[in-house]
């Protein structure tokens, strides 16, 4: 049969056998992108992010190690999944997770990866300490700290009559002196920690072996330590780092001895493996973040010359260009991973409970509709809600710190180094892009 009549059933004694069902149409997958790179020599955030936030503010991407999660690219949509509930911070020492039964068991988790009481009662405890009022004490040791950098600088220049790299005579230091005098973590050690934690700020590209190598060695570092902090307190001679932040006299103890006070005290909150938590947090997220903000900011002032100017001739307003620098400077490129719960939609892009989410930070700070003039630097902007340091129970709980950090750095190096401008052309600058924290491996300056 043909034509018009194909379809007419044919009428014969045999049994009427039911057709088999037609099986429904798989769900499409979302296609997968790769996640977007800023141009060589800058620090991003990638031009891509421009038009996903536009075309595709959700979208799967693979990731360096080859797993897939979806990016958020638009500033509400980023905020709001910092603080939603149906996504959690999953262990970066279990995720993405393992069916190997013989897998190693996970590290502690992070402040970062806390969740529930546990991140409430740890939380209670430890945020008061970054509290503005509390860092006071910290606010003329990181100034010494600073003029001692910049008299170093000073006497290199006269002695060479050449410039000075910025980068590490002044920008890499610093940090790690500020953490170490703030939480009593000891500077001399750095040796032994600071390749575990360089190595985890590539984690995206490691594989889980190489992760968990560096998250038990810096947790055995972290052990030792407490374990020495221990030992000075039952000896009365310990914790000489940190003032007390109430009268700023430097009379109290450094923060991981008054942690572990606070662990043995009759009905604290806090226990020990809290302690061990907080010093593999700190080398983690107070560390190579402040040097990637710091040097990429300076390159930012010394590159728009008019606006460095006004600083200078009004100081008083470094606190609002420490934010605007906050939210121009990319402190995050998609490394922020998030877990999802349960089965949600977004923007139509059906997420699935155990998806990877990650609300890009880079991308949100530059969203016209959050920011006029994303791209450009103001550093009189007001307000500047900007996402830097996350948002909801996980915000950042040195944000405080950094931002005092930034402030009296600018502050001192403006002072001092009043003529401060790059020796070499911008565009001639080496960039160190072995993380995605990017950031100019030399700033050669003179004044």
């Amino acid at each position: 049969m043909s034509g018009a009549n194909a379809t007419t059933p044919v009428m014969t004694d045999a049994p009427v056998v039911p057709e088999a069902p037609v099986p429904e149409a798989p769900v499409p997958e979302a296609p997968t992108m790769s996640v977007p790179a800023a141009a060589p020599g800058t620090a991003g955030p990638p031009c891509e992010y421009a038009r996903l936030r536009v075309e595709q503010p959700v979208v799967k991407a693979l990731l360096p190690n080859g797993e897939t999660g979806w990016l958020i690219s638009r500033y509400e949509d980023a905020r709001a999944a910092f603080a939603d509930p149906r996504l959690t911070r999953p262990l970066l020492s279990a995720w993405p997770p393992r069916e190997d039964a013989q897998a190693p068991p996970p590290c502690l988790p992070t402040f970062l990866e806390m969740t529930g009481e546990h991140h409430n009662r740890v939380r209670r405890t430890v945020l008061p300490m970054f509290g503005r009022r509390k860092l006071d004490f910290m606010a003329p040791r990181i100034r010494s700290m600073a003029e001692g950098l910049v008299d170093a600088m000073v006497a290199a220049a006269d002695s060479s009559g050449g410039p000075v790299d910025l980068v590490e005579a002044f920008v890499d230091p610093l940090p790690l002196m500020v953490l170490c005098e703030t939480t009593g973590i000891p500077h001399e050690d750095r040796a032994t920690y600071l390749p575990h934690t360089l190595a985890l700020l590539g984690a995206a590209g490691l594989t889980m072996e190489e992760v968990l190598a560096a998250l038990y060695a810096l947790q055995d570092y972290a052990v030792g330590l407490i374990a020495r902090k221990e030992h000075e307190i039952d000896a009365g001679t310990g914790g000489t780092g940190a003032g007390d932040g109430d009268t700023g006299t430097g009379a109290g103890d450094d923060y991981i001895c008054q942690l572990l006070r606070e662990s043995r005290r009759e009905g604290s909150e806090l226990i020990r493996d809290d302690v061990v938590s907080f010093v593999v947090t700190m080398l983690m997220a107070g560390y190579k973040t402040n040097i990637q903000h710091t040097g990429n900011a300076m390159l930012a002032l010394l590159t728009h010359p008019a606006q460095l100017q006004r600083l200078r001739d009004d100081p008083d307003t470094i606190d609002s260009a420490v934010e605007e620098l906050l939210r121009y400077v990319p402190l995050m490129n998609a490394i922020n991973i998030l877990v999802a719960l349960e089965d949600f939609t977004l923007h139509g892009q059906h997420i699935r409970a155990g998806d990877a989410v990650l609300p890009v930070i880079a991308s949100a700070n530059r969203d016209p509709d959050a920011f006029t003039d994303p791209d450009g630097l103001d550093l009189s902007r007001t307000p500047n809600a900007h996402t830097a340091f996350g948002h909801g129970p996980h915000y950042c709980t040195g944000a405080n710190l950094t931002r005092m950090q930034l402030a009296i750095a600018l502050r001192v190096l403006l002072e001092r180094l009043p003529g401060l401008e790059l020796a070499v052309p911008a565009d001639t600058l080496p960039w160190d892009e072995t993380t995605p924290l990017r950031a100019p491996a030399r700033l050669p300056v003179r004044w």
